[in-house]
């Protein structure tokens, strides 16, 4: 399967990246074909919300010419989308935030009988990490990305929250276990 990897944490050696190295670790070990990109290194600027990408129901149709289009068509061309982020302010961090609203340009006509994506049927999944506890901290985070999957027309393929992160070398076997059924999990492993 071909999976591609969307951090948006800042940090290269944080929680987020050391939890989702043991995913995609896994993940190749299953015989995956895993790209992961960093987006903190990228060019993406936010929507503009200008709606020239509605009415193409065949292409990423953005007008804005950065990196989020050579990342959308990746996007498109993968079966499984891994979404990660430490946890900001109750929500992703901000470049996976918008990249998440770039991908406004893969569908049409939602709400419609003409409802159309290019990432219909995908596998979607969410990994997110936090200095907090799930509660009154990291649910709206995942509503959100529940509710994404009905207007990309996706599948929710998982979703994993490590809280209460400290530091990487904090973590511990028992987080890389998590990390590792979760692998199995969204990577298709009985």
């Amino acid at each position: 399967m071909k999976v591609l990897v969307l951090e948006g944490g800042a940090r290269k050696s944080g929680n987020t990246s050391t939890v989702t190295g043991w995913v995609v670790e896994e993940l190749g070990s299953m015989g995956h074909e895993v790209e992961r990109i960093t987006l903190q290194d990228k060019d993406i600027k936010g929507c503009l919300a200008c709606m020239k990408c509605k009415g193409k129901a065949d292409e990423v149709g953005c007008v804005i010419k950065d990196d989020a289009i050579s990342i959308l068509e990746k996007m498109v061309a993968a079966e499984l989308v891994l979404f990660t982020s430490p946890l900001y302010f109750w929500g992703v961090a901000g470049p996976l935030k918008s990249l998440i609203d770039r991908s406004y340009s893969l569908y049409i006509d939602y709400h419609q009988p003409t409802h159309a994506s290019l990432v219909e049927g995908q596998r979607q999944a969410l990994l997110v990490t936090g200095a907090g506890p799930w509660e009154n901290n990291a649910e709206a985070t995942f509503t959100a990305f529940n509710r994404l999957q009905r207007p990309h027309m996706a599948v929710k393929a998982g979703e994993l929250f490590i809280g209460r992160c400290a530091a990487p070398e904090d973590l511990g076997e028992g987080v890389k276990k998590e990390a590792i059924t979760f692998a199995q999990e969204i990577g298709g492993a009985s």
